[in-house]
């Protein structure tokens, strides 16, 4: 009987490139060690060395599309890892984030205006987008805005979530543990079409804004913002219920305009990126915000906005430190 042969790299790539999410899982596997020697030998052991390989990991699901030399693609991986441990390494505040700089560094500038693109450019977004959601809230939604949205570096996701630094790096370290997991399990499993739901996000979005310009939400709208949503973070009353809607339209009133930006769906976790404008506003807002959307059955069940970090105060001529901007009553 005769022996059949592993397929090479080369053909491993080659499959993965026509959307086989099985080859590239077989790719991952097979290339782990290699990846895991260079981190220990830049990094050392520790927590950076396994979120090195970890990115790295996480860069080849979402470009194995741009390996142009097949079966160089070991190689590839190594100099994925190589940069992100040099990255660390070179980071002083070891902020930096590896899977974004090293893509900044590589894509063509329509592609950096345009973030959707790094998933939805081949048909590994269905796989990623599974595996996201086999991963428990806290964890899922760290890995979402550190890898797919605008709010990255470990401070701002901390503010976004209401939690220490030190429970972001955690949190991201098991998140991209797990996920690793999850992809290399359901490697061959069929998924839902990610593209379908961010693009059914990206829809409400646009007509909830609308609706709200237009000053009254379609059966449809309010669907979506039941009366139990609540408003939660700045924008919230601690100790009481506010609905998003008052919230909202008292902004929208006083001059405020958004405009949607960008979009990451979950199934129960949604980011909307917005850009803000408010000339002639009556209150001073900033030029971008967050909105971080927690669902249940589809339907609204909290809405954090999360507004970009003030620059770093300036002491005044007597030495006081101004104090933290503070967004107007509604």
């Amino acid at each position: 009987m005769a022996i059949m042969s592993s397929p090479t790299d080369e053909e491993l790539t080659r499959r993965a490139q026509a959307g086989e999410t099985g080859a590239l899982g077989l790719l991952l596997a097979r290339h782990q060690a290699p990846m895991r020697a260079v981190a220990l030998s830049l990094l050392g052991h520790g927590p950076d060395a396994e979120d090195a390989v970890q990115d790295a990991a996480l860069t080849a699901l979402r470009r194995i599309g741009d390996v142009r030399d097949p079966a160089a693609v070991g190689a590839w991986m190594r100099a994925i890892v190589r940069n992100n441990a040099r990255m660390l390494l070179r980071s002083a505040r070891r902020e930096t984030p590896g899977l974004e700089g090293l893509e900044s560094s590589n894509l063509h500038a329509e592609e950096q205006s345009n973030p959707e693109q790094l998933i939805e450019r081949h048909a590994m977004r269905d796989w990623i987008g599974a595996a996201l959601e086999g991963l428990p809230p806290q964890l899922r939604l760290v890995l979402m805005l550190r890898h797919f949205s605008g709010i990255s570096s470990y401070q701002e996701i901390a503010d976004a979530c209401e939690v220490p630094v030190g429970t972001v790096r955690s949190r991201l370290h098991q998140a991209r543990g797990k996920l690793a997991e999850v992809l290399m399990s359901t490697a061959a499993q069929a998924h839902d079409d990610a593209a379908m739901l961010t693009e059914s996000s990206r829809k409400e979005a646009v007509a909830t804004l609308e609706a709200w310009e237009a000053g009254g939400l379609p059966f449809e709208i309010s669907e979506l913002w039941p009366m139990e949503a609540e408003m939660v973070g700045r924008l919230g009353r601690p100790g009481e219920h506010v609905h998003p809607i008052p919230v909202m339209r008292h902004y929208l009133e006083g001059g405020v305009r958004q405009h949607l930006r960008h979009v990451v769906a979950g199934q129960d976790i949604d980011i909307w990126e917005m850009d803000v404008t408010h000339e002639g506003a009556t209150h001073v807002c900033p030029p971008s915000l967050t909105w971080l959307m927690f669902r249940h059955d589809g339907r609204v069940q909290k809405l954090r906005v999360v507004f970009p970090r003030p620059p770093r105060a300036v002491p005044t001529a007597g030495g006081a430190e101004p104090s933290e901007l503070s967004w107007p009553d509604w």
